[in-house]
C-alpha cells in the first residue's frame, strides 16, 4: 500500500447512512469541528443527510465552503451552514455556539477537530502541545459546556456530545504525546457528561484505527522520517501492521458512527467508546 491508496475520498450519497429517528429534522441542529474537511466533513454530511440542519466550524474559511458546496451537490435533506472560527479563542467559541443556536434547536454537538504534531517527549514543543490541548480538549469541553443548556431548552430537553476519540485513547504509540493525552482526555469528558447528563443529556465518543483524512496523510512523511523507515512502512507497519483489517476506515465511515450514536439506536451508549480499531487493541499475535 502508498500513500496514494491512503487518499483521502470523496463522500457520495450511497455512503450516508440514513436513520428513522423523530429527531433527525431540520428544526434540530448538530455543531460540528474540524467541517472544513475528513473526519468533520463526512460527519457535517451525514448528519445533512440525515435531515438535520448542520452548522460547520473550522479555521479553514475555503474547506468550509468546499463541505457546503459538496452538501449541495449531494443535494442531502439538511442544509449545512459554515460558521469559521478559532478554537482556541473564547470569544469564537462563545460566537460559533450562538450563531448555532439561531439556526434551531441546538441538540447535537459533534467534536472533531484535531490536529498532530510528531516528536519525542524529550524534543516536544510545548506551544504545539498547549495549541494541540486547546483544540483538541479545552475547546470540546468548553463548547460542551455552553451546548448543554441549548440541550435541555430542546422540545424533549435532550442532547447529546459525540467526541472524536481514537485508538490512542486506549493503546499509544510513541512520538505523539499530545495527541495521546488529549484522546484519553476525551473520554474523561465523554464520561463525565455522561455522569451529570441523568440520561438526558447523553455523551458518547469514538475511537477508530487510522482513517483517510488529511491528518493522516500529511503525517505519512513525518512518522517516515522519525522512525527511519519507509512511508510504505509506515502504512504496512505502523498503520496497519497490528490490525486483523487490513483496510483504512474512509471519513464517512466515522460519520455514520456519529449518527448511529446520536439517534434513538444510540439511547443506551451514553459515556461508552465505540471502539472501531480492526482489533489493534484487542487481540496480540
Amino acid at each position: 500500500m502508498s500513500q496514494d491508496q491512503v487518499t483521502p475520498p470523496t463522500v457520495t450519497s450511497e455512503d450516508i447512512h440514513t436513520i428513522a429517528d423523530d429527531s433527525f429534522t431540520e428544526r434540530n441542529v448538530c455543531l460540528v469541528t474540524g467541517g472544513a474537511s475528513g473526519i468533520g466533513r463526512a460527519t457535517a454530511l451525514a448528519a445533512a443527510g440525515n435531515g438535520l440542519t448542520v452548522a460547520i466550524t473550522d479555521l479553514d474559511e475555503d474547506g468550509l465552503d468546499e463541505t457546503v458546496a459538496r452538501g449541495e451537490e449531494l443535494d442531502l435533506d439538511g442544509r449545512i451552514e459554515p460558521i469559521p472560527g478559532d478554537l482556541t479563542v473564547d470569544d469564537d467559541i462563545e460566537r460559533i455556539v450562538a450563531e448555532t443556536a439561531e439556526l434551531g434547536d441546538l441538540k447535537y454537538l459533534a467534536n472533531v477537530a484535531g490536529m498532530q504534531h510528531i516528536d519525542s517527549i524529550e524534543e516536544f514543543p510545548m506551544e504545539a502541545y498547549d495549541r494541540m490541548h486547546e483544540v483538541m480538549l479545552r475547546a470540546p469541553l468548553y463548547l460542551s459546556k455552553l451546548c448543554i443548556p441549548h440541550f435541555r431548552e430542546t422540545e424533549d430537553g435532550e442532547g447529546c456530545v459525540g467526541n472524536m476519540a481514537s485508538i490512542h485513547a486506549h493503546y499509544v504509540t510513541s512520538d505523539k504525546v499530545a495527541y495521546n493525552v488529549s484522546k484519553f482526555g476525551l473520554r474523561g469528558l465523554t464520561q463525565s457528561i455522561a455522569a451529570e447528563g441523568d440520561g438526558k443529556i447523553r455523551a458518547f465518543s469514538v475511537s477508530t484505527g487510522y482513517v483517510k483524512t488529511p491528518l493522516v496523510t500529511d503525517q505519512l512523511r513525518d512518522t517516515a522520517e522519525q522512525r527511519g523507515i519507509s512511508v510504505q512502512e509506515v502504512v504496512e507497519d505502523v498503520m496497519l501492521g497490528q490490525s486483523r483489517v487490513k483496510e483504512m476506515m474512509e471519513p464517512i465511515d466515522v460519520g455514520n458512527l456519529f449518527l448511529l450514536g446520536f439517534s434513538d439506536l444510540g439511547r443506551h451508549l451514553d459515556g461508552g467508546d465505540l471502539l472501531f480499531d480492526g482489533g489493534v487493541t484487542l487481540t496480540y499475535e
